[in-house]
């Protein structure tokens, strides 16, 4: 697991100030024995947690570090379905059952978040007024009305727009055309993360911050999971879910994710006269560049703007700088607007830009990389994984169980991401 200082807290600059109140979750002193042990207090692991409870399992949540700390509570908020593959290409990829079985689970992502914030009143500023994907070429318009197309055959509500629309939903005039896709919203996830805390600890899971896992070890009683305090926890399961800050608590695991940083600014609470236009429905939008931009107005009227950035942490306000640039060749009125919040997480991104799941060992399960939709990837998974966990066979896993494999070359990964940002400017330039 991450190595993280006993007592951290979340990053000065993270725009956790807009957050719910952070629920208790004090490290692990003491030795106890649960059904099943998560290692990672993100959207997966809280989410299989949650459902786990609700079946009656006795679960215990361990995190170096405190609940959300992760890009779980450092993200740009949008709840999106699907994957980067569109649904023809996941059944041609899978074959008609499970491609077809794994578009449905994919495409109803954004359900399972909304469904528990509704069911566990979670107050986390939630707004479902779906999802623009805008494209800035006469190519990328033709790969977003297939898109489109593909989801609106299988029933699903969505809209084209040509140039006129886009620009009157986003207030910019910097695109063509584009579609929405009216299952996404967004929320404010640091907000999320801690309800679903509170959801999971009214059904009886303990959750345990700044308990870093030192190791894991099995024997025919079960799992053993030691923390650096020397409290264990003994369980007959065991689930990894570290995601972007996994660390050698299991051989291979961080090799077979590249851990890019995503980069959000959000700017002061816009003035009505200034901000009125800009997705002035209530839409999230990331467009369709390969280097893609992601953006969206919160509950207090800021314009957030996230994208990839340098892989190594960020330290000065420079550092976000791309992103203001972003802002103001977007929304040029915007220019000297200020900036009230920046901040940074880690994503996992695999190497077929697909979740993983992993089964390396009895009893051991593994969760994922989400490649930059983890809202609604990380619930979803947590609550088919919850329910895989209690061997019910009325709900089929749609995830491929996969071996654990590295990344080639992995120590490059510095280098993977500064080329592959370089490239992709390149690319989206010259489309």
């Amino acid at each position: 697991m991450t190595e993280v200082k006993e007592g951290a807290a979340l990053p000065a600059s993270l725009w956790a100030a807009t957050a719910q109140p952070a629920a208790d979750t004090p490290p692990l002193r003491e030795p106890v024995s649960v059904d099943v042990a998560i290692i990672g207090a993100g959207f997966t692991g809280l989410s299989t947690a949650l459902h786990l409870a609700e079946r009656g399992v006795k679960v215990c949540v361990l995190d170096a570090a405190e609940p959300g700390w992760g890009a779980s509570g450092r993200n740009g908020g949008q709840v999106i379905p699907g994957l980067k593959y569109d649904p023809d290409e996941l059944v041609q990829r899978f074959g008609e059952t499970a491609g077809n079985r794994l578009v449905e689970t994919v495409g109803a992502a954004a359900d399972n978040v909304f469904n528990l914030i509704d069911r566990y009143g979670i107050a986390c500023d939630a707004v479902r007024r779906g999802w623009i994907q805008p494209a800035p070429s006469a190519a990328m318009l033709e790969t977003v009305t297939r898109r489109a197309r593909q989801w609106a055959a299988r029933g699903v509500e969505v809209s084209l727009l040509d140039a006129e629309q886009v620009s009157q939903r986003l207030g910019t005039k910097s695109y063509i055309g584009g579609w929405v896709d009216h299952r996404a919203g967004s929320i404010q996830p640091l907000s999320y993360v801690r309800g679903l805390v509170r959801a999971a600890q009214g059904l009886g899971v303990a959750i345990h911050g700044r308990t870093s896992v030192t190791a894991l070890s099995r024997d025919a009683r079960g799992w053993r999971v030691q923390t650096r305090s020397g409290a264990s926890v003994e369980a007959q399961r065991v689930v990894i879910a570290t995601n972007g800050y996994t660390g050698s608590l299991w051989p291979g695991l961080r090799q077979s994710v590249i851990a890019a940083n995503s980069f959000i600014v959000a700017t002061r609470p816009l003035a009505p006269e200034v901000g009125h236009a800009i997705l002035r429905g209530g839409e999230v939008a990331s467009d369709s560049r390969r280097l893609l931009r992601y953006f969206r107005r919160d509950a207090a009227g800021r314009l957030l703007m996230g994208g990839r950035g340098p892989f190594s942490e960020p330290r000065a306000e420079g550092d976000w700088a791309h992103l203001e640039r972003a802002v103001e060749l977007l929304y040029p009125q915007l220019k000297g607007v200020g900036y009230e919040y920046r901040w940074a997480g880690r994503v996992a991104i695999t190497a077929d830009f697909l979740p993983h799941v992993h089964e390396p060992a009895p009893g051991l399960s593994i969760a994922l990389g989400y490649n930059g939709r983890g809202i609604a990837m990380g619930t979803t998974v947590g609550k088919y994984l919850a329910a895989r966990l209690c061997d019910d066979a009325s709900v089929p896993f749609p995830f491929d169980i996969s071996a654990v494999r590295g990344i080639p070359f992995h120590g490059m990964q510095r280098f993977y991401i500064t080329a592959g940002v370089a490239w992709y400017r390149l690319m989206d330039a010259v489309s």
